[in-house]
């Protein structure tokens, strides 16, 4: 028994040491996460269909985030504030250390003298060259994939891109086009070709950017920013507390908050995982995480209807353009007349409530209260396992495609359509769990109960307006208060003179 105790014991260890070697803190960065280390990431239970021979695609559908982006000038100040203060806490730790209280010995040497990598940039938020790589070939792999939609002569009534007024977006989407237009036009060795990307006025933008025109999703968003802040500090007390052991350093929760940052920040942009990742636990990276994926959850994603209601433009322009293609088809356009792919380049609070609105990453019967409008419950906290990660929910790049096929051999269906989310068919609650669906299901379980909700009154408060008044009645009243007003200063003119 002894021996077997022990040896049940040697096993336990040697799988939790192969847990933590296997560990790549890359993979649990939530939204920070690059595209091409977590694409693959997908539930292996989940078997995708098999598409017919006989059907074809006829039209696709792209909702994309931008690549891989440099922090905002907001986050690198946050950053040189956290180089300040390491240095007062390393300062404070060779005072401890000279009288005898502490050991110096288990502060990492990289906090010694440690300043942000992008000190002193000026301008922050823009497209990196990792971002750019990442759709450039997403380009590349989309013509690859479906080469009889790309066949044609670039037009941009044929193939029309979109992105946001936001230069990441916009420099995102040019990066897709030169992958997807590549060899074929004149320009230079590469023989790339010049294309369109049409972009909307943030301030009326809609399609991309429903959020920043939603004056009720601001509200919200503003009032629940502290109570999601109240939900994370537990675990960032927790962590804390541990790092303060761990290290003898006197962390506060800002500074394991800023950390947490820096550490997605080096592994997704720099490769770097051995500085501030290297400060975690796998089991501490993996409640950090957790804490990133409610925010997510709660402001952008299920947490509230109000966040993918508003998103129900985007929904309809992407429902239009299918049933445009099939009237094509039915009418027999000749090729080259009609729309084959319109691609859109945006953010993850545009892709969050998208992914949201099509019901991908529910369990169960949540479903069914999405549709009831029921609240869900919060994603589960680690170690339980959850669908709802923000890795691979919406990761730099991340995307939804809708291939539109035409089945004319099918007797029940003549169109179908397939969900893919970052290139992996994904199954779709709406549509019995599978990744190829009926057009006309899709539209009756999944698009139509959406559809009731006008943007405008979901996003606009409704205040009480006044009935107008006629002209005349208007033009009476400003001649009332004219006269009256006259008469009031005469009285007080008249007032004056008797007292004098």
């Amino acid at each position: 028994m002894a021996m077997a105790t022990l040896l049940l014991l040697l096993f336990s260890l040697l799988i939790s040491s192969y847990a933590e070697e296997t560990f790549d803190v890359r993979q649990h960065l939530s939204t920070v996460s690059r595209y091409g280390v977590v694409k693959d990431i997908a539930d292996n239970a989940f078997v995708a269909s098999k598409i017919p021979d006989e059907c074809r695609p006829i039209h696709l559908n792209l909702v994309a985030r931008h690549g891989t982006r440099s922090p905002t000038k907001k986050r690198m100040r946050e950053l040189d504030y956290l180089a300040h203060h390491l240095e007062v806490l390393l300062n404070d730790a060779k005072n401890e250390a000279q009288e005898g209280n502490v050991s110096l010995q288990k502060i990492p040497a990289w906090l010694w003298g440690w300043q942000s990598p992008w000190k002193g940039k000026l301008k922050g938020g823009e497209l990196i060259s990792i971002g750019e790589d990442e759709l450039y070939h997403l380009g590349i792999k989309i013509r690859e994939r479906f080469p009889d939609l790309f066949n044609e002569e670039y037009h941009p009534d044929i193939f029309s891109i979109k992105a946001t007024q936001v230069p990441r977006a916009s420099a995102s989407a040019v990066a897709f086009g030169i992958g997807l237009f590549n060899g074929r036009g004149s320009l230079g060795p590469g023989r790339h070709r010049a294309f369109a990307v049409i972009t909307e006025s943030r301030a009326s933008d809609i399609l991309l950017r429903f959020y920043d025109c939603c004056e009720n999703y601001k509200d919200f968003r503003k009032s629940q920013e502290p109570a999601v802040e109240k939900l994370k500090e537990p675990i960032l007390d927790e962590v804390t507390s541990a790092l303060v052991r761990r290290y003898q350093l006197n962390f506060t929760r800002q500074d394991i908050a800023s950390l947490w940052f820096l550490c997605k920040e080096e592994a997704s942009l720099l490769d770097i995982t051995d500085q501030a990742c290297g400060l975690f636990s796998a089991s501490e990276v993996a409640l950090l995480e957790w804490t990133d994926d409610l925010e997510l959850f709660i402001l952008k994603g299920y947490g509230n209807s109000l966040n993918y209601r508003m998103g129900v433009p985007l929904l309809q322009d992407v429902v239009q353009s299918m049933e445009q293609a099939i009237k094509a088809k039915e009418e027999h356009h000749i090729s080259g007349s009609y729309e084959k792919a319109r691609m859109r380049f945006a953010h993850a609070e545009t892709v969050v409530p998208f992914s949201c609105l099509l019901g991908l990453f529910l369990e169960g019967s949540e479903f069914e209260k999405i549709q009831s409008e029921q609240p869900l419950q919060l994603p589960p906290k680690p170690p339980q396992k959850r669908n709802w990660r923000g890795s691979t929910v919406a990761p730099f790049a991340g995307n939804n495609m809708l291939v539109l096929y035409s089945c004319p051999a099918n007797n029940s269906s003549k169109y179908f359509v397939q969900i893919l989310h970052n290139e992996v068919p994904v199954p779709v609650p709406g549509c019995d769990n599978t990744d190829f669906c009926p057009f006309e299901v899709l539209k009756e379980k999944i698009v139509n109960p959406h559809l009731k909700h006008d943007y405008n009154a979901v996003c606009n408060v409704q205040l009480e307006q006044p009935e107008p008044k006629p002209v005349t009645s208007r033009l009476s009243q400003l001649l009332h208060w004219l006269f009256s007003r006259k008469e009031k200063n005469e009285t007080q003119s008249h007032k004056q003179r008797v007292e004098l």
